[in-house]
């Protein structure tokens, strides 16, 4: 029986049935929901900070954001002890470029919120969004090359330490290196010398006066300076799901008051 001349090869045939089969998987596929890149951030510096650089910005978060897909993003981070008077944080973004040798450059930066806190101790939550202005492509191509977002931040006000008011005795004391004095520190040569300048000349190392005694209460007083955490997220968002993000950023802040800062500015120095 001759052949049909307009009859595919059998390989061919096969293939086309294959695409059929993905194709028609792909429109059965369930829609993603939750569309948006994270981008893995990690911890920069101690959780404690206080003034450093001559009040420079300082990275507490940074993320990857290397071949990111959105122009948005959204990041999340929380506060402690931002009292007001004492500790209080100036905040922004900011997208780098980094090269070899370690260095880097800043491309972008958001306006900066001043974070004045509460006048006692609560724990604060900050949300930003923002457009982080990274020039799509650059570098893509090179392995040396990295972008990073980073959460950054400087003192406006403080760190002003609290001086608790411990309680005091008058005793004798020595130092604990020093060896008790024979008889011990109150076998005084006589009763009319009792007299400190007398304790220091006839029992070296005992001296008399008012000595701290610990109080538990006050182990450990506040050193001033405020807490403020990594990045629970960073993730990079569609226009729909960041409507409210620009160039300048936008958020708010919950645990007491925020005011807005300077405009964002590449140039300001940073550590």
């Amino acid at each position: 029986m001759p052949t049909n001349p307009n009859a595919l090869p059998a390989s061919l045939v096969n293939e086309l049935n294959e695409m059929k089969r993905r194709l028609d998987a792909v429109e059965r596929k369930p829609d993603v929901l939750a569309k948006f890149d994270r981008y893995p951030s990690t911890e920069w510096a101690a959780i404690g900070r206080g003034k450093v650089g001559g009040n420079a910005w300082s990275s507490c978060g940074v993320a990857n954001v290397t071949g990111l897909v959105y122009d948005r993003v959204e990041v999340k981070f929380i506060t402690d002890r931002m009292i007001q008077g004492k500790a209080e944080a100036e905040v922004r973004l900011a997208a780098f470029r980094h090269f070899g040798n370690a260095q880097k450059e800043c491309v972008s930066a958001s306006d900066s919120i001043i974070i004045r806190g509460s006048t006692s101790r609560q724990i604060g939550t900050c949300m930003f969004q923002w457009v982080h202005s990274i020039p799509f492509g650059w570098d893509y191509a090179d392995d040396t090359t990295l972008f990073t977002i980073e959460l950054q931040h400087r003192y406006v006000t403080g760190p002003t330490a609290e001086v608790p008011d411990r309680r005091q005795l008058f005793a004798f004391n020595k130092a604990v290196s020093t060896n008790a004095p024979d008889g011990g520190a109150l076998a005084m040569p006589n009763n009319d010398k009792f007299a400190t300048a007398v304790v220091s000349e006839t029992r070296p190392g005992v001296a008399l006066g008012w000595v701290t005694v610990s109080d538990p209460s006050n182990l450990d007083p506040y050193d001033g300076s405020y807490n403020i955490s990594n990045m629970h997220y960073c993730v990079g968002l569609p226009a729909d799901r960041a409507a409210n993000a620009s160039t300048r950023g936008w958020g708010w802040f919950t645990g007491g008051t925020a005011v807005g800062g300077d405009a964002g500015n590449i140039n300001d120095p940073f550590i």
